[in-house]
This record gives structure tokens, C-alpha cells and sequence, in this order.
């Protein structure tokens, strides 16, 4: 091993005579490399490649684009020589293109295996290679162009420059193709998340449909229907609001213990505790569990725990295999027992576990009312 020092030998281009330059030539390549990102974006770098192999009359050459998340090399558009390692990495500080983006210009070094051991342990030999990078003013660099000489000697200060050209409208072709992808990208998701919303709004309008043509039926009167429906919508509110906080996430959208949370903060926290594991709950589970215990928490304010000072509320949940099952316990509330007839909140608890392919039981105790719930928890995932 040498230092990488003693195998950079830029100063030679110099030094070497340079054939007059055939600016015809280059620009006839840069117009076709034009084409190509206009029609074959896919293909810039493999003909990038190969005009800088003709221009530069190199052995092999290629392209090493840096990777930020990994902070590693790969390369890419590989032609000569070379070309079996085309896709390899190579470390970002401890490789020939790492020292091209810290010298930020043109470098040449001689056998530079004699300085880096995975290019020696790769039986690859290069007597000479030409770096320079991929940039555009102002901007970082987002990788290098190379071209490997089978000869000690050949590369000049003209090769340098016509590479230097090829990299810099290479660096623009580059990032407008980075750029269009990400437009296209960020396009195609508005367009998901624009169905999403429709579809959301859509099951909303449902459901509330659903419980106007309920509550009416079961309603005595005109506030008594308003009451009830302020209720049940502002649980749903509530719920979406929880559901549209990663909005096109295919991430579950929120947790069991944050909806719980979310429906009794307004009977005063030292009124209730919850336990139980984090539990993600997909965006109709959450509506479901929304409305569920805005109608436990309803009842219990009116008839159970939160009608009395002293009342409480214990919620808990466990889980096996295959379930959930949720535990409400309310305490310190007046002694009741089963309701003469069964309400609509009742009959849309029900509904709504039924549904789900779950179970619910009333147990009405004299320290206060239990209902036990059991969920498959396939159903909390959608």
C-alpha cells in the first residue's frame, strides 16, 4: 500500500501534447447525448458511456453515481473491461471517485490498486484512470465520470476538458430526469390521495345517512334528534381526524389508546384510565371504535358513572393470537340495571361489532356496568 497521494498525477495532462480539437466532433456528441434524454432518458448513461470511451479512445469507462443513503458508489453504464462489475459499490472516502468529489475537478491517477485494496482484491489493473464529476454549478455532485487507459501516458489536458463537457450537460440531463420522475411521482400520489379522500367522504356520508334514518326512528323529539346526532358526529369527527393525521399512509393511521383518549377527554381525565398494548387501528376500525365508545361514554353520562361526581371509568384491552378483547368497567355510578327497552345507540354498538365478526356482552353489576368486547384483529386493520 502506498498513499493515495503518490498515484494522483493530474499535473501530467499538462504536460502530455493534445491533438487539435475536433469541436465538430464533441458536438455532434453532445447533441446525441440531447436526444437521448429527450427520447431514451433510460439510456443516457450507457451512451454517455460510450462517447466519452470514443472521444477519450479509452479501454473502458463508466459511471459512479453516489448513493446518499448509503454513502457508497455504484456504478453504472459500464462498457470495456470493466463492464463485468457493472452495479458494484465502492466506498464514497476510501475510492478514486471520493477523491475526484473532494478535489471537486478533474483528476488522473496512475495504478491507483497500489493505493485501495478492494481494487487490487478485485484482480482489477488500471494504468491510468480520468475522473471527473458529475456536477452543476452551485449544486453537489452527484457521482463521476471515468474512462481507463490500458497504457501509462495517454490521457492529455484536452481529454480532460472534452469529459469535463460530457459530465457537466451529463449533470443537467441528470437531474431533469431525477426531477421529472419526482413530478411524476408526486403527481401520481395526489392522484391516490385525491381517490382516497373521495372514497373516505363517500363511507362518511354513509354512515351519517345511516344514522339520521336511526335516530330518527328512535328520536322523541326534534332537540333530542339534534343532540344525538351532534354526538355521534362530532365522535366521528374526532375519529377522522385522528385517521387524516398520515393521510395516504399505508401505515396504519392511528392507535386504540389515542381514540380512547380522544372520546372521554371531555368527561375529565381523572374521571377514566385506560390500559392495555399499542394496538394500530386502520381507518375504518377507527370510525367503528369511535362510535362505540362515544356511545358507552354517552350512556354512562346519562345514566352510569358520569352522571355521578364520583363515578369512574376503567377501560382495558388484551390480545392473543387472534383477538382483542376491551373491557369498559364503570364504578362509583348509580346502581341501574338492563334497560326497559333496547336504544339506538345500543342497537348501533351492536351493529357495529357485528360487523366486525365481533361479540359484545352486558353485564350489569351493582358497582356498576361492565361490557366485555372481542374484535378479530384483522378487523382492526382495515
Amino acid at each position: 500500500m502506498i498513499p493515495v497521494a503518490q498515484t494522483l498525477v493530474t499535473d501530467r495532462l499538462l504536460s502530455r501534447a493534445a491533438g487539435s480539437p475536433d469541436y465538430l466532433r464533441e458536438k455532434l456528441a453532445l447533441q446525441d447525448l440531447a436526444r437521448y434524454m429527450s427520447d431514451e432518458p433510460a439510456k443516457v448513461l450507457p451512451r454517455l458511456v460510450q462517447l466519452a470511451m470514443e472521444l477519450c479512445e479509452a479501454g473502458s469507462a463508466g459511471v459512479s453515481i453516489l448513493e446518499r443513503e448509503t454513502g457508497q458508489f455504484r456504478w453504472f453504464g459500464l462498457s470495456g473491461i470493466l463492464s463485468a462489475f457493472e452495479g458494484q459499490k465502492t466506498p464514497r472516502n476510501d475510492s478514486p471517485c471520493g477523491v475526484c468529489l473532494d478535489i471537486e475537478g478533474p483528476i488522473l491517477m496512475e495504478r491507483p490498486e497500489r493505493a485501495f485494496d478492494w481494487i487490487r482484491d478485485a484482480n482489477i489493473s488500471v494504468p491510468e484512470v480520468l475522473l471527473v464529476p458529475l456536477s452543476r454549478t452551485g449544486l453537489d455532485a452527484i457521482g463521476t465520470l471515468w474512462v481507463v487507459s490500458d497504457t501509462i501516458g495517454h490521457f492529455n489536458s484536452g481529454h480532460a476538458r472534452m469529459l469535463t463537457e460530457l459530465a457537466s450537460f451529463a449533470a443537467m440531463a441528470l437531474r431533469m430526469i431525477q426531477t421529472d420522475e419526482q413530478l411524476h411521482a408526486a403527481l401520481h400520489q395526489q392522484e391516490v390521495l385525491t381517490h382516497e379522500m373521495s372514497h373516505r367522504v363517500k363511507n362518511l356520508f354513509s354512515l351519517m345517512a345511516g344514522m339520521v334514518r336511526m335516530s330518527r326512528r328512535g328520536a322523541t323529539s326534534v332537540d333530542d334528534l339534534t343532540d344525538k346526532l351532534v354526538g355521534r358526529i362530532t365522535a366521528l369527527s374526532d375519529a377522522h381526524a385522528l385517521v387524516r393525521r398520515q393521510f395516504g399512509d399505508s401505515a396504519p393511521a392511528t392507535t386504540m389508546a389515542e381514540i380512547i383518549d380522544r372520546i372521554l377527554r371531555p368527561y375529565g381525565q381523572s374521571r377514566w384510565s385506560i390500559r392495555g398494548p399499542a394496538l394500530p387501528v386502520g381507518e375504518k376500525a377507527t370510525n367503528s371504535l369511535a362510535l362505540i365508545f362515544h356511545e358507552l361514554a354517552t350512556n354512562a353520562a346519562k345514566y352510569g358513572a358520569f352522571s355521578s361526581e364520583d363515578g369512574s371509568v376503567a377501560v382495558e384491552w388484551t390480545t392473543d393470537d387472534s383477538d382483542v378483547a376491551l373491557s369498559w368497567q364503570e364504578a362509583g355510578g348509580p346502581v341501574t340495571g338492563p334497560p326497559a327497552a333496547t336504544g339506538f345507540g345500543t342497537r348501533l354498538i351492536e351493529a357495529t361489532v357485528q360487523g366486525d365478526n365481533g361479540a359484545i356482552d352486558y353485564q350489569w353489576r351493582t358497582k356498576g356496568l361492565t361490557v366485555q368486547v372481542r374484535l378479530p384483529l384483522s378487523a382492526l386493520k382495515t
